[in-house]
C-alpha cells in the first residue's frame, strides 16, 4: 500500500538515519508520545521547542490552499460580472484572472515549501510518575 508522502522527515538519534514519518509517527508527535525507530526499533520522540512549534505551525495551513481557492473563485466571479456591466474590458478582466490565479500558485507553492521539514528526534526519556 503506497501513500502520498507528507514532507515531513525524522532523524533518529540512535541510528542516524533519516526516515519519512508516517501518519501514526506525525499523530504520536502531536500528542508528545514517543515511538519506536524503524530501524533500529529504540524509542524516539520530539523535544526541541523550535521544532514542536514549527511542527504546530502545520495545523494553521491547513485551510490556506482551500481558501485560497475561494478568494480566487470570487475573485474571477467579480471580473466577469464586471466585465459583462462594462466596467472591464475583455483584456483586463483577463489580466485580472490572470493574477488571481497566480497568486493561488504562489500560495500553495509557499505552503507546500513551508511543510517540508526534517525533525530532529531525540531518545525518548523514562516515563516517571
Amino acid at each position: 500500500m503506497s501513500a502520498a508522502t507528507n514532507g515531513i522527515l525524522g532523524h533518529c538519534a540512535h541510528c542516524g538515519n533519516t526516515l519519512a514519518l508516517e501518519s501514526w509517527q506525525l499523530n504520536a508527535i502531536s500528542i508528545n508520545e514517543a515511538f519506536a525507530c524503524s530501524h533500529c526499533h529504540k524509542a524516539l520522540q520530539l523535544n526541541d521547542p523550535k521544532q514542536i512549534k514549527r511542527f504546530k505551525s502545520i495545523d494553521s495551513l491547513a485551510m490556506l490552499r482551500a481558501s485560497t481557492l475561494v478568494m480566487v473563485c470570487t475573485t474571477l466571479l467579480v471580473a466577469l460580472v464586471m466585465e459583462w456591466l462594462g466596467m472591464l474590458s475583455v483584456i483586463e478582466q483577463l489580466n485580472f484572472s490572470l493574477v488571481a490565479i497566480l497568486i493561488y500558485f504562489l500560495v500553495v507553492r509557499f505552503a507546500r515549501h513551508r511543510q517540508h521539514m526534517t525533525l530532529i528526534l531525540e531518545a525518548a526519556k523514562a516515563h516517571t510518575d
